[in-house]
């Protein structure tokens, strides 16, 4: 398990990268919370969280990634066990299930589901690399999505089902599935968004979705232009936030949107507002930099990797922090309806933040193991 280990390989680029950006969201999530002491706890929080998580790079990094693929049965057993007990028992924050209180934390097992289920299709997709990319292909690796996501789905927790359903498209892309296939899945997909839309403009009701759900679909494609305090409120103070930021920001601490407190859930959701509100347009751009940064060495680790299953693990994670980065920003710049998404690094939260680091952990230790070139 720990033998073959050379620290050479580890890529320090990747972590200082996720160093620079969870310092950079720690020191943020300090100015957005400032005035409000119900919040000021959550600043000494985050900054446990991101050093217990700096030392899971390590641990799991140290760890071959194939030990994980042995285990998949107890992970999948443990995620499914919590997801469901979730869904029985757990606290209902603004009308979903999902968080386990544990102390004064709040554990989401659903963000830690997402990288389980990256190793679950890492492991499947490895053991049916030589099978025909065939209709049961693609439904065996959807078994495996749907096994976790159904009782997120229950919560109800859409926004995370659909990350689930990102990473497993995804990971179908690279591990070659048929153009007729992806044109289905694709034709499926946009009929079912279109629907949505299409049902929620009318005003029909739609019995999979929560009403609060179909709420903010209708607030972004009919946003009522003369509410000042109703239900479009948050994302009309993210944009006035982002556009008063210009290009060099008001200056850290002195953002008036968030220092005044015209922008609710400014240190989790809307984080990114707040950022573009003090540092302006160059300091967003940095951050997506860092962001995009991570991203890339990920998929750096992917290319090189020794095996399909490390393929998979190092993709899988580089979609997770693309997709849900690029769905928070969209949120903050009223392109996508408001889903509860975190800014990858940046955002508060124990949970998510932890469950990054491990997918990073992982990586590394795809990276720490590549593939030999023999010439």
């Amino acid at each position: 398990m720990l033998r073959d280990i050379s620290w050479r390989y580890f890529d320090f680029w990747l972590l200082g990268a996720v160093v620079l950006a969870t310092a950079f969201g720690t020191t943020m999530i300090r100015s957005a919370v400032a005035g409000n002491e119900d919040l000021l706890p959550s600043i000494n929080r985050q900054i446990y969280f991101a050093l217990a998580g700096i030392v899971l790079i390590f641990i799991v990094a140290a760890i071959d990634y194939r030990y994980w693929m042995a285990l998949y049965r107890p992970i999948f057993i443990v995620m499914f066990i919590l997801l469901f007990f979730l869904f029985l028992s757990a606290q209902a924050v603004f009308g979903a299930a999902r968080w386990f209180q544990v102390g004064v934390l709040f554990v989401q097992p659903t963000e830690f589901a997402k990288i389980a289920l990256i190793l679950l299709l890492a492991r499947y997709f490895d053991k049916t690399q030589n099978e025909p990319r065939d209709l049961k292909w693609i439904f065996g690796g959807f078994l495996w999505v749907m096994a976790l996501a159904l009782w997120i789905l229950l919560q109800p927790n859409l926004s995370n089902v659909v990350v689930m359903m990102v990473i497993f498209g995804a990971l179908l892309w690279l591990n070659g599935i048929q153009i007729k296939h992806l044109a289905l899945i694709a034709g499926v997909g946009i009929l079912l968004v279109g629907s949505v839309f299409g049902l929620t403009a009318l005003g029909i009701r739609i019995p999979f979705l929560q009403e609060y759900q179909q709420q903010r679909i209708e607030n972004f494609i009919l946003p009522n232009e003369e509410e000042t305090f109703g239900e479009t409120y948050n994302v009309d103070q993210a944009k006035i936030a982002i556009g008063s930021g210009g290009l060099f920001g008001k200056g850290y601490g002195h953002g008036t949107q968030t220092q005044l407190r015209f922008l609710k859930v400014r240190h989790t959701d809307f984080i990114f507002s707040a950022l573009s509100e003090e540092f302006g347009l160059v300091g967003s751009m940095a951050v997506i930099f860092i962001i995009m940064l991570v991203i890339w060495r990920c998929l750096r680790a992917a290319q090189k990797a020794r095996d399909v299953a490390g393929m998979n693990i190092a993709y899988g994670v580089a979609t997770l922090i693309f997709f849900q980065g690029m769905v928070n920003i969209g949120v903050n710049l009223n392109i996508v309806p408001v889903s509860g998404l975190p800014l990858p690094f940046i955002s508060y939260g124990g949970s998510g933040l932890t469950a990054l680091m491990l997918g990073i952990g992982l990586v590394e230790s795809v990276a720490m193991r590549f593939k030999q070139l023999d010439f």
